[in-house]
């Protein structure tokens, strides 16, 4: 399978079960719409309005030449290999809903505004200790093993925070573990003394801001409906300074209200964070800030026009990481990753205060999808093997798609959400990741030059 597209001028084509990216010229990229179902000598006169058959006859022999060398229309061996990765599942990393309570009450927030539909309540230390060792006695013979921080609002509950932590670091030696913490916050109750602990302990930060300051205060509110962001945005900028730019991301929903969000991801890049991400709201249909179908050709054109401007600033040496035109093409995500995605619901757990497991932050609250609780020893097998079995070949939307090694089947819970069916994607966030991933690797063809 190939699949070839045109952006700026460049013609790249890519080979998806090999991975490979080219960049073809317009003679070879317009032969590539017959090559496999024609003759020579009906693609010369297809296409002798165009171009000399002395031209066509040197693109066939280039497009072979990198067909016999695996490059291009190359065999997908992944689904005949996927019985033989048959293992017992191993949980790697936990979601810790550390608080069921915000400061705020963002608009959009898919989570009740923090409580998940239930009470407003704090995870105590001990619940945090057992997930720790409930991860511990899971994980098998893995050794690095990872806990976000999240919410609600984890600042809200810092203190447990804190003795989790330690907690955790008190158990590396004796179970031959490492592990790594990341953080989630609102950043309104950031000071200086939870800086300093974050930046000695965790590995990485998310901070919440949307982008420019009408955007930002439309959606992310406090209790009384004021903006938050002459609050946060002191508070942002020194974390990411003190973490010298690295490790961290400002990460901010778009909606149907800011559809030009490529300006709220250069303004984050103009007051000089490095590591940006914006991402779209996956909200009910008809709220009034869903992204629809209709949207999509003006989001389309967003993120290509972001693109552009990324590879420009990088060019000038005013570059940003922008999350999703990051993509490795030398290596990137294991295979196994790669057909099955963040492993939620048998490698990646989320555990509520009250200590009951689900497959991940975003199926919290649907009694169909708890899977046991940290206090006992148990774990619902029936539901981990469902998500386990979960992967790009279980999924029909996904199995024809050229995207499918870049976004792994997609989100679980989106799928969910929009079609009761883990194992049918969503639609629109399809469409979008499509559109991303060919902005990457225009993005990624036009620097690389800069990266040798």
């Amino acid at each position: 399978m190939i699949h070839k597209f045109s952006l700026f001028g460049t013609n790249i084509v890519l080979d998806v079960n090999s991975g490979s990216v080219h960049i073809f010229d317009d003679v070879a990229y317009d032969v590539l719409d017959f090559y496999k179902k024609h003759e020579a000598s009906t693609i010369y006169g297809k296409l002798s309005s165009k171009y000399s058959e002395a031209q066509v006859t040197e693109a066939l022999e280039e497009i072979g030449e990198l067909e016999a060398c695996g490059l291009l229309y190359s065999k997908d061996e992944y689904e005949e290999y996927l019985p033989l990765w048959e293992k017992p599942a191993v949980v790697k990393a936990m979601c810790l809903h550390i608080s069921h309570d915000c400061n705020l009450r963002c608009r959009y927030c898919f989570a009740g505004t923090g409580n998940f539909g239930g009470d407003r309540i704090n995870m105590s230390a001990d619940i945090g200790k057992k997930a720790i060792d409930f991860l511990i006695s899971q994980s098998g013979n893995r050794r690095n093993l990872e806990i976000d921080f999240f919410g609600g609002e984890p600042m809200l509950n810092f203190h447990v925070v804190k003795e989790i932590v330690e907690y955790a670091l008190s158990r590396e030696k004796k179970f031959n573990k490492k592990f790594k913490f990341t953080l989630t916050t609102n950043a309104v109750l950031l000071k200086e003394e939870h800086k300093d602990y974050i930046n000695k302990n965790f590995h990485n930060i998310v901070l919440s801001i949307d982008g420019r300051k009408e955007t930002n205060d439309r959606m992310r509110i406090k209790i009384d409906g004021s903006g938050t962001y002459g609050d946060i945005l002191p508070k942002i900028k020194d974390m990411a300074d003190s973490r010298n730019q690295d490790n961290y991301y400002v990460r901010g929903t778009f909606t149907r209200e800011n559809l030009d969000f490529s300006k709220d991801v250069l303004h984050l890049a103009d007051l000089g964070f490095k590591q940006v991400s914006v991402e779209p709201v996956v909200a009910a249909m008809d709220t009034g800030y869903d992204i629809r179908e209709e949207d999509l050709c003006t989001l389309f054109g967003e993120y290509e026009s972001l693109a552009a401007e990324y590879v420009k600033r990088a060019k000038d040496g005013r570059g940003f990481n922008f999350f999703h035109f990051m993509i490795d093409l030398s290596q990137g995500p294991c295979i196994s990753k790669r057909l099955g995605g963040c492993g939620s619901g048998h490698e990646y757990l989320a555990v509520t205060p009250s200590g009951d497991i689900y497959p991940c932050h975003q199926f919290v609250g649907m009694d169909e999808f708890k899977m046991g609780n940290v206090m006992n020893e148990g774990l619902n097998k029936e539901i981990q093997n469902t998500f386990k079995k979960s992967n790009v070949y279980s999924k029909e939307k996904c199995r024809g798609c050229w995207a499918k090694f870049y976004c792994s089947g997609g989100c679980a819970a989106n799928a969910f959400q929009f079609n009761k069916d883990i194992n049918s994607p969503y639609e629109i966030g399809c469409e979008l990741e499509k559109k991303r991933v060919e902005c990457a690797l225009w993005a990624k063809a036009q620097l690389m030059d800069n990266e040798l």
